[in-house]
C-alpha cells in the first residue's frame, strides 16, 4: 500500500526527469495525504508532423480514484491505490488501465510497520526513499468524473505491487516503479493493449529503495514540514522471557 508520500524535488528536477516543456512552480511536500491534490504526467494530444513539442504533459489531480460509473462519490470508497495483479480486469479500474495510464513523481514514500499486537510494540514509521537519490516516478492511473451538475475532477490512484524482500519486512505491498526508459511505453494507450505493459509493473530491484525509520510526526496530516523525515532511533524490539529446564524436565522460568 501507498498511503503517504513525499515530493520535495524542484520544479526544474521534476520538469526534466518528465520531458515536460514547462512546468508551474511548487513548494516542497513533505506529507502527501489521499484527497489532497497531486502532480501527474500524462500522455500529450498527438503531435503535428514535424512538432518539436514534448509528447507528456503534467496535469493536477485528486489523490483518490473515482470511476466515471460512480453515481455518488460519497458513498464509494476512496481509491488511493489498485492492486497491480488485478487492475486490468477490475470494473474500477479497467478503463483507466486502457486510455488513461500516468506517472506520479515522487522523492519517495511513506510506511508503517505494524507488529502483532500480541507483541505490544508500537507501529513504526519508515520513509522509504532511492538509495541513489533524486526522483521516482509510481505507475498510477487516472480518471475524470463528471458530476450531476457537469462539473469534473480528474481523479487518480497508485497501482501497488507484492514488496520486494527489503519493503517486505515492514510491509507486504510497495508501489509499482517505472523506470525513466519506460516511460514512453507505459504512457502509450494508443497503442498495444494492457497486456503489453504487464512486465513494468514488477517489484522494484532490491537495492532500489532505503527505509528510514521516522517519528509519528507524519501520520497527522497537518504536519508538512520537513521534520517528518529526521530519522530516528526505533525501540528495541521487545524479547520473549528467556525459558530453561529443570532438572525435572519441566519449563523454569527462574
Amino acid at each position: 500500500m501507498c498511503g503517504r508520500f513525499a515530493l520535495t524535488a524542484s520544479p526544474e528536477e521534476v520538469r526534466e526527469i518528465l520531458g515536460l516543456m514547462e512546468l508551474e512552480g511548487f513548494p516542497p511536500r513533505y506529507n502527501i495525504a489521499p484527497t489532497q491534490p497531486i502532480l501527474v504526467a500524462v500522455a500529450a494530444p498527438p503531435l503535428d508532423p514535424g512538432s518539436n513539442r514534448p509528447d507528456r504533459m503534467a496535469v493536477l489531480v485528486r489523490w483518490g480514484l473515482i470511476p466515471s460509473w460512480v453515481k455518488d462519490p460519497r458513498e464509494f470508497t476512496l481509491l488511493i491505490n489498485a492492486r497491480s495483479e488485478t487492475a486490468i480486469d477490475k470494473a474500477s479500474f479497467r478503463a483507466a488501465m486502457r486510455h488513461r495510464r500516468v506517472l506520479v513523481p515522487a522523492s519517495g514514500f511513506y510506511e508503517w510497520h505494524r507488529p502483532p499486537k500480541e507483541s505490544g510494540e508500537k507501529l513504526q514509521a519508515y520513509w522509504i526513499r532511492p538509495k541513489r537519490g533524486g526522483i521516482v516516478c509510481f505507475g498510477g492511473l487516472m480518471e475524470t468524473y463528471m458530476s450531476k451538475d457537469g462539473s469534473e475532477l480528474d481523479t487518480g490512484c497508485i497501482l501497488t505491487v507484492g514488496a520486494n524482500r527489503t519493503i517486505s519486512e515492514i510491509h507486504d505491498r510497495m508501489p509499482v516503479v517505472i523506470e525513466p526508459q519506460d516511460f514512453a511505453r507505459w504512457l502509450d494507450c494508443r497503442h498495444g493493449e494492457p497486456r503489453d505493459i504487464v512486465d513494468l509493473m514488477r517489484p522494484a530491484d532490491e537495492d532500489y529503495f532505503e527505509a528510514i525509520p521516522v517519528s509519528d510526526l507524519v501520520n497527522k496530516v497537518a504536519n508538512v514540514g520537513a521534520e517528518l523525515q529526521t530519522p530516528v532511533i526505533p525501540p528495541p524490539k521487545k524479547q520473549k522471557p528467556a525459558t530453561d529446564r529443570s532438572d525435572d524436565g519441566q519449563m523454569n522460568l527462574f
